[in-house]
């Protein structure tokens, strides 16, 4: 046992930010899979201008061992998922430590400690900061670097959470497709070629970007209401992601499908930026700006991932539910190989979402990440 005094300090300001990110470096120092997360996003993640604390409040911890910065924890209360789900469940996130079973108690204890002051029974996370962003704690497929807005860890991260006495509660999976495997096999295409005369496709108008957000925005609020742990998106968090990822995705990499003139389903395939950022090591500046805008132009990222997709759930019960799937799917085949993408991620998936599982194995979808979230009662 280490004898040295851990110390908890709140995090409070914009150098306790820069503080708080700063966390993760030494702990990955040794991962070749890390890849660093650009330090400006970060800090606009942790802004107060992020519209996610519009509806929520959070506090954050750094633990300092002799003096030195050991582990980082934040907690959040979304009011939103409160009023959907009507208990009071607080998240944890943000979880980076050493292998130290001592920082990771007085973290827990920091963050658990604040959200029972605020009236919350139980826990669940990671929540990165909610579920609609960054989930789960990786727990297989250590042996790659995570795609684009998705998380790494250490691999004794599962049994340090347990140790503090959580148990899963859920899995999320990230699916990869070759590039080959892309294409949809024949008895899918003869689905969709059934039904096209329900359905057209359509790219998204990004001259009338705010409308068409909105469109894909309540397509997914709607496909995706009765999953676990869901809470929708508001217009304000869903127009900043819609702003972030029209700057980096090629306008044929987002399709919207319809039924009968109706917008019923989309589907959004954005370059794996991961891929290109490796090794700015979180610093767009000096040069990094220009390295990322010139690797963008020049250097197309050769793997994607989907982020964002979903099909009305008047018909997912249905033949349609399926083929408009497939449909959006067969719309990214032909931009994907024209820019000879070679690796597709398909993330993140709940594990007891078996109807998508099914058709993303149907077009060869491997599981290759499987990350866990857990649950803890607050006593």
């Amino acid at each position: 046992m280490n004898n040295t005094k851990i110390e908890i300090r709140e995090v409070k300001s914009k150098a306790d930010i820069k503080a708080f990110i700063a966390v993760s470096w030494p702990i990955y120092r040794e991962d070749p899979n890390w890849v660093p997360r650009l330090i400006s996003e970060r800090k606009s993640l942790f802004s107060p201008k992020n519209p996610f604390f519009q509806h929520a409040r959070w506090k954050a911890w750094i633990a300092y061992r002799d003096g030195k910065p050991a582990g980082r924890i934040s907690a959040q209360i979304d009011e939103l998922y409160l009023q959907r789900h009507d208990s009071a469940t607080g998240f944890f996130g943000q979880m980076e430590s050493f292998d130290d079973p001592e920082v990771f108690a007085a973290l827990f204890n920091a963050a658990e400690t604040w959200l029972k002051q605020q009236g919350m029974k139980s826990v669940i996370g990671p929540f990165n900061l909610s579920i609609n962003q960054e989930v789960g704690c990786l727990v297989e497929g250590f042996d790659s670097p995570p795609y684009m807005m998705m998380g790494h860890a250490r691999p004794y991260y599962d049994a340090s959470i347990k140790g503090q006495g959580y148990e899963k509660i859920q899995d999320v999976l990230a699916y990869e497709l070759q590039q080959h495997m892309f294409g949809l096999p024949d008895k899918i295409k003869r689905l969709v070629d059934r039904l096209s005369d329900k359905m057209t496709l359509r790219q998204v108008n990004r001259k009338n970007a705010a409308a068409e957000l909105e469109i894909i925005r309540d397509i997914f609020n709607d496909a995706w209401s009765e999953n676990w742990g869901f809470v929708p998106f508001t217009r304000e968090e869903f127009s900043k992601v819609g702003k972030e990822l029209f700057m980096i995705v090629p306008p044929d990499f987002t399709w919207i499908a319809e039924v009968d003139g109706e917008p019923a389903a989309f589907m959004v395939l954005m370059p794996n930026l991961n891929e290109i950022i490796a090794d700015l090591n979180g610093r767009l500046f000096p040069f990094g700006w220009a390295k990322l805008l010139w690797r963008i132009k020049v250097r197309t990222p050769k793997t994607g991932r989907i982020p964002l997709m979903g099909v009305r759930k008047k018909h997912q019960h249905t033949r349609l539910g399926p083929a408009l799937a497939f449909l959006t799917i067969r719309a990214l085949e032909k931009p994907a190989m024209k820019r000879e993408m070679e690796k597709i991620e398909m993330s993140w998936i709940l594990e007891q979402n078996q109807a998508t599982r099914n058709i993303i194995e149907k077009v060869g979808g491997v599981i290759t990440k499987r990350y866990r979230l857990y649950h803890k009662d607050l006593a």
